[in-house]
């Protein structure tokens, strides 16, 4: 592993993520909500930005980065198919493609369903992969462009990774998240263990959208439809896959706490 992360809070419930290339010191940050925020970070670490990675289109996550390139000279690296709605690209990319920060391999992986042409990026070398909306600390982001059929495609995508991958969400919704879980899973053990822990986390001032995908798959209602344990807890236990997913996803739109 070769890659140092430091996860820096944005907005109101943001997250912003610069990972640092020790042996090339390459440097680069995935997605900017605030210019201001990244900048700060990066002056306290004494880090020089190469490279913006955008995972989509949204404002609050690409709304700081023509400041922060202008300011730092760094190229931004988006969506091929979604460039007309982000800022202008240096590096257009697609699903399936490699990239690189200095000597750390990066796959992009297509994860529509929040919207069109969401993207993520996968650092496998360094267990890293930084999923912007699509599967978030605990939950994943609102389906607004894309299909329930999409979102669960993206998530099973996503669920090929290694346990140990560090899943880094472009929100911290994690409480919220923790309170509908428990709606559907309330005997789930590892998930009242998880949520048991947040206030131990918030007041250690750890980053509550950074989780190992191992803690997700055991916690996450979201990635757990497949499950016959979850299915029989929302009533559906012959339904398909897709149709459970969008039935959890139908409940936490409506889902008040």
């Amino acid at each position: 592993m070769t890659l140092t992360l430091r996860a820096v809070p944005c907005l109101s419930d943001n997250y912003a993520y610069l990972i640092r290339d020790e042996a090339t010191g390459q440097t680069a940050v995935i997605d900017v909500p605030d210019a201001d925020a990244v900048q700060a970070a990066l002056d306290d670490a004494g880090w020089t930005l190469n490279q913006i990675l955008i995972t989509h289109h949204h404002n609050d996550h690409v709304g700081g980065v023509e400041a922060l390139r202008e300011a730092t000279g760094a190229r931004v690296v988006g969506a091929a198919a979604d460039a007309e709605r982000l800022p202008p690209l240096d590096e257009a990319v697609s699903p399936g493609q490699g990239i690189a920060v200095g000597n750390a391999p990066c796959a992009v992986l297509d994860v529509s369903g929040h919207c069109a042409n969401h993207i993520a990026f996968h650092f496998p070398g360094d267990d890293l992969a930084f999923t912007g909306d699509s599967l978030m600390a605990l939950g994943c982001g609102r389906i607004f462009e894309g299909t329930p059929e999409q979102m669960w495609m993206s998530l099973l995508r996503l669920d090929t990774m290694a346990g140990s991958t560090r899943v880094c969400s472009g929100h911290d919704y994690t409480a919220s998240n923790g309170r509908f879980a428990l709606t559907i899973e309330p005997e789930n053990a590892a998930l009242k263990q998880r949520i048991a822990g947040f206030e131990a986390m918030r007041a250690a001032g750890d980053p509550m959208a950074v989780v190992r995908l191992d803690v997700e798959r055991a916690t996450n209602p979201f990635l757990r439809a497949h499950l016959p344990e979850l299915k029989a807890a929302v009533g559906m236990a012959d339904a398909p896959d897709v149709e459970v997913f969008a039935e959890i996803r139908r409940r936490k739109d409506a889902f008040k706490g």
